[in-house]
């Protein structure tokens, strides 16, 4: 079996699927492993580290793919990537599906098939290959850093000769896995921590971490979560007066961590322009929901934007990869997790149980099509024929030109089915007033 591991191709991506750790355990797996030359360099992985872990270094992402069983990548590969591999050949990655139907139909059409690793069952032997959970443990560990580097004063509390400073006040909204490393990693560095989720279970979890809870706890409120862990959407009578309770707390902090996503929707807001005003200057929030549109009306993907009131907004994008040898290592990690299970410990050869709830729930295609019901193209309307009497005469039309251009293709939509991630849904934002950016464009990141 040999597996292929390619360099990612978004000029924005620091981050690798194989470490030479990885490598080792594919190898004793009985796996031959071809690294394409540089994939690791962004990670602080040499091209040396691999071939000493019995990797055979590939000059090209074609030399490495070729004949390859298994294609092990970061971001969705484009089809003509994975040209040489074998018939049916694996491929696991963060493949985006959500509104990227086309591209999985490239994929499909390569013969390949495709496993989203972003689409693992959140159930006990999952765990280990929880790609999102590994991932957004460093997001909100980095969001963090990142606001303490923004944030202009000392984070915590300090007492000296000349008087004491007081401690950051810190708001993490939205207690995934992202919301409670950043609560975590907030204390840590001496904050003084409050969080809000719409999920009663989750005030255990911010209260054993040390934070104060925030939320209207009503009665709505204890049935707020689904038996899977979700949260469920909210009346707007309860999102009315979550808001006011959140404005009100909001005003009175110095920095604001947003984790709260939902798979293939647009992301909630929860801090409109009205609160950004009501903010101290100097202030910092973190949008680390940017990608899917922000958890904040003024957050910008790649930019950092400043307020007419000097709140600083930051919407870093792809922050794990911010954390790129950590990021790497856990993602690497998580995909040795995947194969090893599919791998034939007598012939070295993949084995696939089709019927398996984690092959069922990640795999996007397979021999050509896309058997994952979330992910379908729609069926094509019924054409009705008038009768033939009651047909209009067609008129002689003059042949086309040569030249003439052929009518665009649609893209077919998207079948959206899948269970919200934790976090509170919003109301859909306004047009956002245009503010003025500190910083330019970052990388382009489809989630990870």
């Amino acid at each position: 079996m040999r597996i292929a591991v390619q360099a990612e191709t978004d000029p924005h991506e620091s981050r690798v699927a194989a470490t030479p750790e990885t490598v080792k355990t594919f190898i004793g797996l009985g796996a031959e492993v071809a690294v394409e030359t540089g994939a690791g360099r962004k990670s602080a992985i040499a091209d040396d580290a691999y071939a000493a872990a019995g990797a055979t270094i590939a000059p090209t992402a074609a030399a490495a793919a070729a004949g390859a069983d298994v294609v092990l990548r970061v971001r969705r590969p484009a089809a003509a990537e994975l040209a040489g591999v074998k018939p049916g050949a694996v491929v696991l990655a963060i493949l985006d599906p959500y509104e990227n139907l086309a591209a999985l139909q490239s994929l499909a059409g390569a013969g390949v098939s495709a496993f989203a690793m972003e689409l693992i069952p959140r159930i006990t032997r999952a765990q280990s290959m929880d790609v999102l959970s590994s991932q957004a443990n460093l997001a909100g560990y980095r969001a963090v850093i990142d606001a303490a580097a923004s944030y202009d004063r000392a984070i915590p509390m300090m007492t000296t000769a000349a008087g004491s400073i007081q401690p950051a006040r810190i708001f993490i909204m939205g207690v995934g896995v992202a919301g409670l490393q950043a609560i975590a990693t907030a204390r840590r560095i001496g904050g003084l921590v409050t969080a809000t989720d719409v999920r009663p279970a989750t005030k255990e979890q911010v209260l054993s971490l040390g934070a104060k809870f925030i939320a209207v706890e009503d009665e709505e409120f204890a049935a707020a979560e689904t038996a899977a862990g979700y949260a469920k959407p909210m009346s707007p009578e309860y999102q009315a007066k979550q808001a006011e309770l959140t404005a009100s707390h909001i005003a009175k902090q110095d920095i604001v961590i947003t984790t709260a996503l939902i798979p293939g929707r647009k992301a909630p807001v929860l801090i409109t322009a009205e609160m950004v005003a009501s903010m101290q200057r100097g202030s910092i929030i973190i949008d680390l929901a940017v990608e899917r549109g922000g958890n904040c009306e003024l957050s910008r993907p790649g930019e950092t934007v400043i307020s007419d009131n000097g709140v600083k907004i930051t919407g870093n994008l792809n922050v794990p990869g911010r954390v790129p040898a950590s990021a790497s290592a856990l993602y690497a990690r998580n995909l040795v997790n995947f194969l090893k299970p599919l791998i034939d410990k007598e012939t070295h050869e993949l084995a696939i149980d089709w019927d398996d709830e984690i092959i069922k729930a990640t795999a996007l295609t397979r021999d050509g099509a896309l058997p994952h019901p979330n992910f379908q193209a729609p069926a094509p309307e019924p054409q009705t024929e008038a009768p033939a009497e009651s047909r209009p005469v067609a008129e002689a039309q003059p042949p086309a030109s040569e030249n003439a251009a052929e009518p665009a293709a649609e893209t077919p939509a998207l079948v959206d089915d899948e269970p919200p991630q934790p976090g509170a849904e919003g109301p859909e934002p306004a047009a956002k007033p245009r503010q003025r950016s500190k910083s330019g464009r970052g990388s382009g990141q489809g989630k990870a």
